[in-house]
């Protein structure tokens, strides 16, 4: 099965096509960052205006890439949310749209479950395998989580990830901050050598 992904949750407009679950047959990304950086942030107006003007290009890119038609793929996903609202109406527009017309299955997305799927496709693409249970930390946006994923929610239809620590989106960045450098630690046998955690911001308050 040959799925078209669409993705334009915030300030990058994105397609892929994606075979089996499991293969990455094209992957297009048009970034915003040139719109955005005099203002120090995304503005979400300029972001949905961007995306309109994008989507269509990146698809056809997408399909192209993957050496298809549209009529060749079996079902259409886009992202659903959590998002900025207008970016959102864009790629869930565009979707249901080709859904509608290919006369194809039309499959929504969580964002932040796709952060955690995609950490899959690469792994599979690298030819390892992912060990589970295990604990995912997304910090994408407004959004700090930590998800328990374990073998069962991979297999369950529509089914979300375990989050045992949501109150983790409450805590101040700090909280973050432990996180990554516990993981650190786990991967360098102990260090917490600056070169290992790569640089990290906090915020002074």
């Amino acid at each position: 099965m040959r799925i078209l992904g669409i993705e334009s949750s915030c300030d990058e407009t994105a397609a892929a096509v994606v075979a089996d679950g499991r293969e990455i047959l094209s992957s297009v990304v048009a970034s915003q960052v040139d719109v955005h950086q005099k203002y120090g942030g995304v503005v979400p107006e300029l972001a949905s205006r961007e995306h309109l003007r994008q989507i269509v290009p990146v698809v056809r890119e997408a399909i192209a890439q993957a050496g298809m038609k549209l009529a060749d793929v079996d079902a259409i996903a886009v992202t659903q949310g959590p998002g900025l609202v207008g970016a959102l109406l864009v790629g869930i527009t565009y979707g249901k749209t080709l859904a509608e017309a290919l006369g194809k299955p039309l499959i929504p997305v969580n964002h932040l479950e796709g952060h955690v799927h995609a950490v899959f496709l690469e792994a599979h693409k690298a030819g390892r395998e992912v060990k589970l249970p295990a604990v995912c930390l997304i910090v994408s946006g407004g959004h700090t989580v930590l998800y328990e994923v374990k073998p069962e929610d991979l297999h369950a239809q529509g089914a979300g990830f375990g989050i045992p620590s949501q109150f983790m989106s409450a805590l101040p960045y700090l909280a973050t901050v432990i996180v990554l450098v516990l993981i650190s630690r786990a991967r360098t046998g102990g260090s917490t050598a600056p070169a290992a955690l790569g640089t990290v911001f906090v915020p002074d308050r």
